[in-house]
């Protein structure tokens, strides 16, 4: 697991991709890369424009999963996410779509003390899995 923290500021987002990218490629599961960073930017977006509590910081963890790896972000504000059906013209809004189309699985946590967890599992593509299963060496696995 990665586990890091940042400041609620928009470079953080550039930030946590490259460290989603790292540890996607020391994990072998170079097939989500793209999909995976872009569920990462919208949701670590989100918590940056809408978790303003002063002096909390934003929270990412990646999990290895077997052939899935599991995004979570974390942040200090109670505020649920709500995915929504935006119209052609909205400008905003469409975050949650784009996760909800690329996840296999998504969702949101409330944390015990304060804030919530929105996550995200995104699963190697069938053939990846197979070549996975049957033992074949990935770049980037020892």
């Amino acid at each position: 697991m990665v586990v890091r923290r940042w400041t609620r500021h928009p470079r953080c987002v550039a930030l946590a991709r490259a460290d989603l990218r790292k540890a996607l490629a020391g994990w072998g599961l170079i097939a989500v890369e793209e999909a995976a960073l872009l569920v990462l930017s919208e949701l670590i977006t989100n918590a940056v424009r809408h978790a303003r509590v002063p002096g909390r910081q934003i929270e990412t963890r990646y999990l290895h999963q077997g052939d899935k790896v599991r995004i979570e972000v974390h942040d200090a504000a109670d505020q649920l996410p709500k995915l929504r059906t935006p119209t052609p013209e909205s400008v905003r809004g469409r975050g949650l779509v784009l996760v909800e189309t690329l996840a296999d699985q998504w969702g949101v946590t409330p944390r015990p003390a304060v804030g919530k967890a929105v996550w995200a599992v995104l699963a190697l593509p069938a053939d990846e899995r197979a070549s996975l299963a049957s033992g074949e060496r990935r770049e980037g696995q020892s």
